[in-house]
């Protein structure tokens, strides 16, 4: 068997969810993938097809009507502090300040903790997001940009096996959406912490995920395919686009979301589709032979080795 921590954190397993117990329209079904330690997973799909389900299924504040998720190979049957969620909206407590909001969390996760020892722990996550000077302000007195970044805070500051993020940045502006993602790329590889987002916007899940995960269209939604990121792991918004494999990883994933997403019934009708198994592709490099489900190699994407993921596949 396998070292414990060489299997995947996450694992789902044949998950759906119907309402009303009508499985002809369920919203998606028969859904399976993996999360690797360390990995940043990234799924995107039109409205409608489950993404904020299967995060909140992830987070324990959801069921799945059928299939399973296993935790280090515990099944999920509730929310823990294993699993940290960042929403949209930052919902932080309105009438305690930054310091006090992130202190909350750190006192549920070591509640036997000095008050000494929760303050220091609470501000070295406030310094990590560059907060430093704004510990007593409560969230009237802080923009959106900063809201969040207590979000943030309070989320890396329970040190969660999996962080989960609903659309974090969708409600900001355009430079402190990506002041935000900056910073969350940064904190990311500095930490190796493991993330599943969701989003819609294409550029941000480039810059910020190892791999992303397409969804078909709903009703009925499925993972259609597994795209890896094969630019290198350090890279920045500014230079990202300068990369031979940007626009090729770019056009996949428009291309799904525009035509073939809508017409995968068609595409699978054609070629076969093995719901386990779903392909997993390399834009611009050779054609995968990696089922999807197999291990990502990670350490090789936080290199930025491009060459080596490509010659896993060959091999």
């Amino acid at each position: 068997m396998p070292d414990r921590d060489q299997r995947p954190l996450i694992r789902a397993e044949a998950i759906a969810k119907t309402f009303g117990g009508d499985t002809v329209n369920a919203v998606f079904e028969d859904v399976w993938f993996t999360i690797e330690r360390g990995e940043f997973v990234v799924l995107i799909g039109h409205s409608g097809c489950g993404k904020t389900t299967i995060l909140n299924i992830l987070a324990g504040l959801d069921a799945p009507s059928s299939g399973v998720v296993l935790v280090d190979e515990r099944e999920i049957d509730g929310p823990s502090l294993d699993r940290a969620v960042i929403f949209q909206s930052h919902a932080l407590l309105p009438w305690m300040s930054v310091a006090g909001n992130i202190g909350f969390a750190v006192r549920s996760r070591w509640p036997a903790w000095p008050r000494a020892k929760l303050r220091e722990h609470a501000q070295r996550h406030i310094d990590l997001v560059g907060l430093t000077g704004s510990e007593k302000k409560k969230p009237a007195q802080l923009s959106g940009g900063m809201k969040q970044r207590v979000g943030i805070a309070r989320a890396l500051s329970i040190q969660p096996k999996m962080m989960l993020m609903d659309e974090p940045f969708s409600a900001l502006d355009a430079l402190t959406r990506g002041t935000l993602q900056d910073e969350v790329l940064r904190i990311c590889q500095a930490t190796n912490q493991t993330v599943f987002m969701i989003t819609h916007d294409v550029d941000e899940a480039i810059l910020l995920a190892d791999r992303i995960v397409l969804m078909t269209n709903g009703p009925r939604a499925k993972i259609a395919e597994m795209v890896v990121n094969t630019l290198p792991r350090e890279r920045t918004r500014h230079d990202i686009h300068k990369h031979p494999h940007y626009y090729r990883i770019r056009n996949h994933i428009i291309e799904f979301l525009v035509d073939r997403s809508k017409a995968f019934d068609q595409e699978i009708a054609a070629r076969g589709y093995d719901a386990k198994h779903p392909p997993l592709v390399s834009p611009g490099l050779a054609e995968p032979v990696l089922a999807a489900n197999q291990p990502i190699p990670i350490a090789a994407l936080r290199a930025g080795g491009s060459d080596q993921i490509s010659g896993r596949r060959q091999a």
